[in-house]
């Protein structure tokens, strides 16, 4: 079949890699069919060139991939519409996955007039639905999936099971997508002219936080092995200086960590790295082994300073542990990335201002950090905890009424007004901001002096890229 997956426009400068639809491509491929990229997030067309596009080309499956989120949520129903409107149209299977469509698949079913949403991990349910698409076993025998059926009822098909052994999982399509435009991502304490690609060394999580939505259940890791491969291949065929590891979590424990890194060390991979990491798992032997390793960042979900709200999200951490944490991650010479929201159930507004205190204190400014509402997202218990309690009423509100920008209140679970939370929110990021300008013009200064004084010719001038 001649596949078409969409890359919506994020309204970025340098666009992130859809490592999602990259995987979902290469199943596809490997499966004996033709896929196409269509990279409206590079070229930034506007919908209408897709309704054009499809107009003069034709394709048999059309697949765009959405997170949960305000933004991606009103570009799906443009998308949509875009697709809707081809003259093409009755002949091409429309499908839609990801983190927001697999929470409510119903209402983004009849909200987009979709045929298919996929739920769950693609790449065996993709190539099973085309199977279905071209006749070869009913749509129904496919897991993974909901549709609409020819009398309008919506069907829900069994769960798909996990791909245990994630090692035998083709890479990306890295092929197919513009690599030079994906490299040129920036990440903490990258070089101007190092190259950059996402990379996953394992899939799911072992933790149950309130605000998050998992499509499915559990930890499966890659071996080190497979990861130093796929590695060396970026290396080799693109230049790739930096990876990030964008799974949920590469510490899910001091053993793997120390495996990983010492797997890395052993083939002298050479190359930086950032990952997300887990605040008690941060023993300063395993920061030194990932600081030898190349790990040059760790994203740390710390959420809030206030311990009771600590274990309101279900976090398994204490304010002592995250200070213990991030101290030892300072001490290596590993920058930390200090993640805080605020406003889960019942957090004090006290809790802005310990943020705010921690984040001056122990921000290295890699990246500039300011402090986000809580978003209860459909599938969440946060978002069901809403629902119960009468916060909001379903999937619609939320999009269609709540969920209006990620940096403001879609549902308020504390006991302050919202314009409380919110004055509470400018005066805290206007320092951190603030913070983060002074520490940009004292770094220009070291600059400027090292130029003038010590006529350092190796000066490339005072430019951002």
């Amino acid at each position: 079949m001649k596949i078409l997956m969409v890359v919506y426009d994020n309204d970025s400068y340098v666009s992130w890699f859809p490592q999602g639809l990259a995987y979902l491509a290469s199943a596809a491929r490997n499966a004996g069919h033709e896929v196409t990229v269509y990279q409206q997030d590079i070229y930034h067309w506007p919908d209408s060139h897709l309704t054009e596009y499809l107009d003069h080309n034709q394709f048999d499956v059309v697949e765009v991939s959405v997170i949960g989120g305000y933004y991606q949520y009103r570009k799906l129903l443009n998308i949509s519409a875009a697709i809707n409107a081809s003259k093409n149209r009755g002949g091409v299977k429309y499908t839609i996955g990801g983190h927001g469509p697999a929470a409510a698949p119903e209402y983004f079913l009849r909200k987009t007039n979709a045929d298919v949403v996929g739920i769950g991990e693609g790449e065996i349910t993709f190539v099973e639905l085309m199977d279905a698409f071209e006749g070869k076993r009913p749509l129904e025998s496919v897991d993974g999936i909901a549709f609409i059926d020819a009398e309008g009822n919506y069907v829900k098909t069994k769960a798909r099971e996990l791909i245990q052994n994630i090692d035998e999982i083709a890479w990306p399509a890295y092929d197919l997508f513009d690599m030079t435009h994906y490299s040129l991502a920036r990440m903490p304490n990258i070089k101007a002219n190092e190259r950059c690609m996402p990379l996953l060394s394992g899939r799911g999580c072992i933790f149950r936080c309130n605000f998050c939505y998992r499509l499915d259940k559990g930890f499966r890791p890659r071996s080190p092995k497979s990861i130093i491969e796929e590695i060396e291949f970026l290396k080799k065929e693109y230049n790739i200086q930096y990876i990030d590891f964008s799974d949920e979590l590469l510490m899910s424990s001091k053993e793997r960590t120390l495996d990983i890194c010492q797997a890395f060390i052993d083939v002298n991979l050479n190359v930086k790295w950032a990952c997300n990491g887990r605040l008690n798992f941060a023993d300063i032997d395993v920061l030194y082994k990932m600081k030898e390793a190349g790990c040059v960042f760790i994203n740390y979900g710390i959420e809030s300073l206030d311990d009771d709200t600590l274990k309101v999200m279900h976090k398994g951490l204490t304010r002592d542990m995250i200070i213990w944490g991030i101290e030892n991650t300072l001490k290596v010479g590993i920058s930390p990335g200090l993640n805080i929201i605020y406003g889960n159930i019942n957090e004090p507004i006290s809790a802005i201002d310990d943020a705010v205190e921690f984040l001056l204190k122990y921000d290295d400014h890699a990246q500039l950090r300011t402090i986000r509402p809580v978003t209860p997202y459909p599938g969440s218990e946060l978002f069901e905890y809403a629902v119960e309690h009468g916060m909001l009423k379903d999937v619609a509100d939320f999009y269609e009424n709540k969920h209006t920008n990620s940096d403001l209140l879609a549902v308020n679970f504390t006991q302050h007004t919202d314009n409380e939370i919110y004055d509470a929110l400018y005066h805290a990021n206007m320092k951190l901001i603030k913070r983060y300008q002074e520490v940009q013009t004292e770094q220009y200064a070291l600059t400027c002096s090292d130029l003038y004084y010590n006529k350092n010719a190796s000066f490339r001038g005072f430019r951002q890229t």
